[in-house]
Order: C-alpha cells, then sequence, then structure tokens
C-alpha cells in the first residue's frame, strides 16, 4: 500500500514537471497574415467567386492558429466563416459594424479563446468611425487577448491595413497602434502585430517599428518563398514588393519559421497578395 502510494505520488509530480517544461519552453503558434483582395466585379477572372474556395482550402491546408484577413468585405467574411470550420472571427467593418472592408482575426476555437477584442480607427477620433490625417480611406487596427486552452498563455494580435497613400497616416497609424500596445499590455504578455502595412522595408515606417519589434522575417531561424508578398495577379511577373508582415515582440516570442506562400492553380493565384505564415514559439 505503502508503495503504491509512493509511486502514485512519484507519477503526479513526474507529470506536474513536464508540465511545467512544457509551460517554460513555450507553446508553438502558427500565424498567418492575408490581405484576400476585396471583392470587386472589374477583377475578371480574378474575381471573388472565382477563388473564393482556393482561398479558402489554401488556409485550411496550411492551418494558421491566427488568420489576420485584410480588404475583407461582409460578404466575403460570410464565405470565409462558412468555410473555415473550426474557426471563429473578431473584428468590425472600417465603415461600421457589418459595413466596409474588415481587418479581422480568424482564430482556432479548438486550441484559442478569446479575452479581450476590440477594433480601433487610425485617426485622430480612434473611437469613433473616422479619416485620419492624410489617409486616402478609413482605416483600422483590430486586436484581441487571446488565451491558449492548453498552456493558458497569454498573448496580444493585432491586424491592420495601412493606408497605400497617406504617409502621414501611415506613420501616424503605427503611432497609435503602438500607444495602444503600451496601454493595453500591462501584462507585458508576447505581441503580435501583423497586416498590410503598404511600405517596403526600407521605409521610415518599418525602420521606426524595428526598433521596439522583430521583423519576423529577419529573426526567423528558416525562411522559406518569395521576398515580395504583392503579386498584382500577375502570373508571370516577379513579385519584389514586400509589404505584407507579421511582427512580434523582441523578447518573449522566438520565430522558428517565416514564409511566403505562392501556391498558384492553373496559372492564377488567390489573391493579389501572398499569405505570410510565422511559426512562432510563444513564452
Amino acid at each position: 500500500m505503502k508503495y503504491n502510494i509512493l509511486v502514485c505520488f512519484t507519477l503526479i509530480l513526474s507529470i506536474m514537471s513536464c508540465n511545467n517544461e512544457i509551460k517554460k519552453e513555450g507553446q508553438n503558434l502558427k500565424v498567418m497574415t492575408y490581405n484576400i483582395r476585396l471583392d470587386v466585379a472589374s477583377d475578371g477572372d480574378n474575381a471573388w467567386p472565382n477563388r473564393k474556395e482556393f482561398l479558402s482550402t489554401q488556409v485550411l491546408f496550411n492551418s494558421p492558429d491566427i488568420l489576420g484577413v485584410q480588404e475583407a468585405k461582409p460578404n466575403q467574411m460570410a464565405d470565409l466563416k462558412r468555410a473555415l470550420t473550426g474557426y471563429k472571427a473578431i473584428g468590425v467593418g472600417r465603415d461600421g459594424e457589418n459595413i466596409g472592408e474588415f481587418s479581422a482575426i480568424f482564430y482556432n476555437t479548438e486550441k484559442l479563446k478569446v479575452e479581450n477584442e476590440n477594433t480601433f480607427w487610425l485617426s485622430e477620433t480612434p473611437n469613433q468611425i473616422s479619416k485620419g490625417w492624410d489617409a486616402a480611406y478609413p482605416r483600422i487596427c483590430t486586436y484581441g487577448l487571446f488565451t491558449n486552452l492548453e498552456s493558458n498563455t497569454k498573448f496580444w494580435v493585432f491586424n491592420t491595413h495601412l493606408d497605400h497613400k497617406g504617409h502621414q497616416a501611415q506613420l501616424q497609424g503605427v503611432a497609435l497602434i503602438q500607444d495602444k500596445i503600451s496601454s493595453l499590455n500591462s501584462g507585458d504578455f508576447p505581441v503580435v502585430l501583423m497586416g498590410d502595412f503598404n511600405v517596403e522595408p526600407n521605409s521610415e515606417l518599418i525602420l521606426k517599428l524595428k526598433q521596439n519589434m522583430n521583423d519576423s522575417k529577419e529573426v526567423s531561424k528558416i525562411s522559406f518563398g518569395s521576398n515580395g508578398t504583392f503579386n498584382g495577379f500577375k502570373f508571370t511577373e516577379l513579385v519584389t514588393r514586400r509589404i505584407d508582415y507579421i511582427f512580434v515582440s523582441k523578447n518573449n516570442v522566438e520565430v522558428k519559421k517565416y514564409g511566403v506562400l505562392s501556391s498558384a492553380v492553373d496559372l492564377k493565384y488567390a489573391s493579389d497578395h501572398f499569405p505570410v505564415l510565422t511559426e512562432l514559439v510563444i513564452k
């Protein structure tokens, strides 16, 4: 009897030690950012109805735990919600609620739950529908605080689509996002910031952002695929413009893999942007 109790006690200690070791080592997390190109009939053969199945199955095949989408119109959000089984989404349209383009965050419900979420506008009045500085359009950022159901690890995810014309709107928008991160992240949890930034790596914006966060491509142990992320649906041309990013905290996130996925079917891409996929270790 004493022997059995001792064995059980030893097993319990062993399990507790393994669990602590798992938490110490961190949890793997697959994160994808994807500008899916808004649904517009003028795209012709590349219009959304002709590529939505390809795009959805591409996401499901790569099975990210977190997926940030940009340019998703309400009907595209509905299509994705139907197709991406096992996922839920947070976020609102940039023209309010279910109107306009989303910068939504989809998450794997079997692995993650949302503790806190919101969307704010990149403007001088971030809590109301608005267009900021010299932006051509209203721009938004959606964020969520997630908990890993297995390890109880918490982390923040911010997803945005910066303006394509306004230089000040780009700079001030990222500054606003960083201020929001600072104000929200009192627990010093890991942070992922991703999206279509509409600027290339040598820009003032990216150089400033790298002072506070890591560009996942630059710190990844393994890097794969095209350098560029914007293809413009031009299958026969080189893809050189890198404007889609996944940034991570400097101290508590390890980047194991970084990839730009340039899959095509019948000489056509699923979007005018390639998805960027990373494998992270959240510590």
